[in-house]
């Protein structure tokens, strides 16, 4: 059950560029590897100096107005109390990282600084934050709601497509890219069948490595993943709900089927024709600068008569990310693209309400009306 891939197939670095070298591909690799560790390594840093900047300016308000504000400052010591936990869960979480990719050598430097021409931003930070919201979303008993809206759909279809009565689960082959940390092919293999999941984001990957393989009991750990939530809280408690996790073990309750977990660029990793009996997307296809080639590899890669069974919006990741290039077909337009590919449509649903690592208690909360698609490939 151990999360797998090959050196060469991390997040980011596949390149079929004849020109450059190996070494300079490892090289590559190694750095972003780095960068990485150290953006989870520097979370208390960074997140104790934004509340150093929220105390810097409390000290400039007048007397009468710090006085007011005594509550929130008591709140504000209260914070670097949770990012202090979360701090220690990170520690574990990144302890055997340099592990996680077979075949390869990374030594964790411990006194590894941010200035070593690692170059961090402001979003290397913000990542290891999503993170911690999506541990939330897929191992918590909390995160329920979100994983009966997304996957509950995805894993009926698949169950009932391939009725155990008249399959051998264990000899249909699933794959989920965008797998994150890995609940819906755990769901999936505990039903029986073989199911892979794909992961382009190391931090997905690294965190996925430490509950699917080092959580050996149930809520083991307890970070407070709404700790950097400064807005829309009714209370000072909004931020300081507590999330134990993982609600289940998988060490302790290994799925009966097969799992595992491969890490870097679904375009570049999956190249056999007529391989899968399923692929499964959730909150996925709009991560593409061009979503056809998605669709055109899933058609290529799905046996005869297998299905791909599709549920998320079309929130398109790269439509406003400054020098890069992004198509954003509607979903009328998906619809023909899917059908032109020649896929055979057996579901077409809109509308379907999901939410995203939302905090429930927020001021705030969101929805997509998501689209459930269910498509088959034609047999011979």
């Amino acid at each position: 059950m151990e999360s797998s891939s090959s050196s060469n197939n991390t997040a980011g670095i596949l390149k079929d560029d004849p020109e450059t070298s190996v070494s300079e591909d490892m090289e590559e690799e190694r750095r972003n590897f780095f960068k990485i560790i150290a953006a989870f390594k520097y979370y208390r840093h960074s997140s104790l100096a934004e509340l150093k900047r929220k105390e810097t300016f409390l000290k400039t308000l007048t007397p009468a107005h710090q006085k007011m504000l005594s509550s929130y400052q008591e709140h504000l010591q209260n914070l670097k109390h949770c990012i202090d936990v979360n701090a220690q869960v990170i520690k574990q979480i990144i302890q055997d990282a340099n592990c996680l990719f077979q075949n390869a050598d990374h030594n964790i430097e411990p006194d590894l600084q941010p200035s070593d021409g690692l170059k961090l931003r402001y979003q290397d930070f913000q990542k290891v934050q999503i993170t911690m919201k999506q541990i939330f979303r897929d191992w918590s008993d909390l995160g329920k709601l979100e994983r009966d809206q997304c996957y509950t759909p995805i894993i009926d279809e698949i169950t009932k497509f391939f009725d155990p009565a008249k399959h051998d689960l264990s000899k249909v082959k699933i794959l989920v890219p965008g797998a994150g940390l890995g609940r819906l092919i755990y769901e999936l293999a505990c039903q029986g069948f073989y199911c892979e999941g794909n992961e382009f984001s190391l931090f997905m990957l690294i965190a996925s490595n430490f509950v699917l393989n080092r959580c050996i009991i149930a809520n083991q750990c307890t970070i407070y993943p709404w700790v950097h939530q400064f807005v829309n809280n009714l209370s000072q408690q909004n931020q300081l709900v507590p999330v134990s996790f993982p609600d289940v073990s998988p060490r302790k309750f290994p799925p009966k089927g097969t799992m595992n977990m491969v890490a870097g660029d679904f375009l570049q990793v999956y190249r056999d024709e007529d391989y899968w009996e399923c692929i499964a997307t959730c909150f996925f296809i709009d991560c593409a600068n061009n979503i056809i080639e998605f669709i055109e590899v899933i058609k290529k890669i799905l046996k005869p008569g297998g299905i791909w069974v599709n549920l998320g919006p079309l929130l398109y990741h790269f439509s406003d990310v400054p020098g890069e290039g992004s198509i954003e077909p509607t979903y009328e337009d998906l619809l023909e693209i899917i059908r032109s590919l020649g896929f055979i449509i057996l579901k077409n649903e809109t509308n379907v309400v999901t939410t995203y690592s939302q905090n429930p208690s927020s001021m705030h909360q969101s929805h997509y009306n998501s689209i459930y698609l269910v498509c088959q490939k034609p047999g011979n």
